[in-house]
């Protein structure tokens, strides 16, 4: 499989910056693999399918670990907006401005 793990834990194509979840959501919308490969051209055709083989032969597999994916960024979001809530930043950043 075309997919190597970063310093987070993601799953990426190696050499790019596209990750696992990024091609399998393309996939779900019903993309076909030559216009992913056209939206991501860094990542090869072949690889394209490859991922997609994969994806298909392990799906409960993937989608466990997409699911823990969308769960973590979930909680990091959660802990951003406990630390800087979202409400009044718009005020926030308007009176920075006039400071």
């Amino acid at each position: 499989m075309p997919l190597v793990r970063d310093l987070a834990g993601r799953l990426m194509v190696p050499g790019t910056r596209i990750s696992l979840d990024v091609l399998v959501a393309d996939f779900k919308q019903g993309k076909t693999p030559e216009s992913i490969h056209d939206a991501y051209e860094t990542v090869s055709l072949a690889d394209v399918y490859a991922i997609f083989a994969y994806y298909l032969r392990h799906r409960a597999e993937v989608e466990a670990y997409l699911a823990e994916q969308m769960r973590e960024g979930a909680e990091i979001q959660a802990r951003i907006e406990a630390d800087d809530p979202p409400e009044g930043l718009r005020t926030r950043l308007l009176a920075s401005l006039d400071s």
